[in-house]
């Protein structure tokens, strides 16, 4: 089940909502790191910033969030993340992502999947490096280089439903929802 918010028709098609994604979650560059949080411009994480994108989407969050760790090695036999990824959002070959879609991590082989972040640049014949937006532990959401360390431990790709036809207008229009705050 892919749930969305709001009510209205579903008139993006996925490029439109991919361009709605990046210009919401570039809104979030500078919002300071705070561990579990989601609100734009005070401070969120990895989680917060997705769920924070969601939250301007579709006007609230898919579920609350259970409490989590910052602890990106943990090891647990649970897939929080992954599980909530796939409730909530479009699942996609990782050979196919594109800019506007989000993607999973798992920093070492033995942990849970722990960051998140959405994917800003493909990489191109004039900068081969693809980028990405996520919040970065200890300093901010940033606009970052996905590079072979981050490539490395990518995991799993999604994509965000299409949107209410209202919601998309206002962020092609540049006139982004208010962020939900929590």
């Amino acid at each position: 089940m892919h749930s969305v918010g709001g009510e209205g028709s579903r008139c993006a098609d996925r490029e439109q909502t991919r361009t709605a994604v990046l210009a919401i979650a570039r809104t979030w560059l500078a919002t300071p790191y705070r561990h579990q949080g989601a609100t734009k411009g005070a401070g969120c994480d990895c989680l917060g910033l997705i769920r924070g994108v969601w939250g301007e989407l579709y006007g609230h969050e898919p579920e609350p969030p259970p409490p989590y760790r910052p602890d990106w090695a943990e090891v647990c036999a649970a897939e929080p993340m992954l599980a909530a990824a796939r409730r909530h959002l479009l699942e996609i070959p990782l050979a196919h992502v594109q800019p506007g879609d989000v993607l999973l991590f798992r920093i070492s082989p033995a942990a849970a999947i722990k960051h998140a972040a959405i994917l800003s640049a493909a990489p191109t014949a004039v900068d081969p490096h693809p980028r990405m937006i996520h919040a970065y532990w200890g300093r901010a959401v940033v606009e970052s280089w996905l590079g072979p360390w981050w490539r490395r431990r990518l995991v799993a790709g999604f994509g965000f439903p299409a949107p209410p036809c209202a919601t998309l207008m206002s962020v092609i229009l540049g006139r982004v929802p208010r962020t939900h705050t929590r």
